[in-house]
């Protein structure tokens, strides 16, 4: 065991593959272990590389195996898997993953903190909320339909449907498909209840963070995208240049159209573009303002109009 110096490891919920070599690259052990093994094995390892993918409950093993003195990297899913030799497993893929931690080139991702991967969590959690808030609205509105009663989009439609829900003497849904529908109306209140609570933490939290701060001073960054960007971004510094950065994200911002015109590189746009052709732009320019304010850590200036 004192020959390994890289160990290639893929997590999985119960059983882990290890596949670990020595400084010529040959291969000294090949194994399994359950969940309750892996510690006291890595304990017993001499300081090495450890590679793990860059997936569900990574975070937690690198910041574990990392308080064994070992170098634990993550590795994006996408880069390891051209890696995999032969037919993917998990022994494949612990080779493929042990050959590509040791890579010159390889990139990494940055291990987040407990706090950090708790602050990703609150934004899992709103986003859940919110998905099963949009679920039930579409199923009270499509239901209430079935008997002519409709009404307008957005939160104003909504408050109207429940009102007639709550009238007792509005009798044009009957039972027991009122009272069903009742009890959506009921979880929906408490999902905007719920929903208001964690944005009061998300704010509150993100008056903590550095990054919050200076984001929250950009045009268009809002509390929640602003929490979330410092949240999902643990060291922007790992991209070279913005585009970089804007190049792996995924997210395009909510933009209303009233707003959208304010901005003359906007106007500009829609007016010889298509809208979402637009929106893929405005989401690009964001992320680039933000990765410059998350990297030299300072607040949004606009900059001098040119004649």
């Amino acid at each position: 065991m004192n020959e390994i110096s890289t160990v290639g490891l893929d997590i999985g919920k119960k059983v882990f593959q290890v596949h670990g070599v020595d400084c010529s690259g040959a291969v000294v052990v090949r194994r399994e272990l359950r969940r309750r093994q892996l510690r006291a094995w890595f304990s017993r390892l001499p300081p090495c590389l450890v590679g793990l993918e860059a997936c569900a409950t990574a975070h937690y093993w690198a910041r574990e195996l990392s308080k064994l003195g070992h170098d634990v990297r993550l590795i994006p899913p996408a880069y390891a898997k051209a890696y995999v030799r032969r037919n993917k497993n998990d022994p494949a893929d612990a080779a493929a993953i042990c050959e590509a931690v040791g890579r010159p080139s390889m990139r990494f991702v940055a291990i987040k903190t407990e706090q950090q991967q708790a602050a990703v969590g609150i934004h899992r959690v709103r986003d859940l909320l919110m998905k099963q808030h949009t679920m039930l609205r579409n199923q009270l509105r499509g239901l209430m339909a079935e008997f002519g009663v409709v009404a307008a989009k957005g939160q104003r439609g909504l408050n109207e449907l429940l009102a007639i829900l709550a009238d007792p003497e509005d009798q044009r849904i009957p039972n027991p498909l009122r009272e069903g529908l009742t009890a959506i109306a009921e979880t929906l209140r408490g999902i905007d209840r719920k929903l208001a609570a964690i944005d009061r933490q998300i704010v509150a939290a993100g008056r903590q963070n550095a990054a919050y701060r200076h984001l929250i001073t950009a045009p268009g960054y809002g509390p929640i995208l602003s929490s979330a960007m410092a949240a999902f971004v643990t060291d922007p510094a790992v991209f070279r240049r913005a585009s970089d950065f804007a190049a792996s994200l995924g997210i395009v911002p909510r933009q209303e159209g009233k707003r959208a015109k304010q901005d003359p590189w906007l106007a500009k746009l829609l007016a010889t573009k298509p809208r979402k052709l637009v929106a893929v732009a405005l989401a690009n320019k964001m992320a680039r303002i933000g990765w410059a304010l998350m990297t030299r850590q300072q607040d949004y200036r606009n900059m001098p109009a040119t004649t």
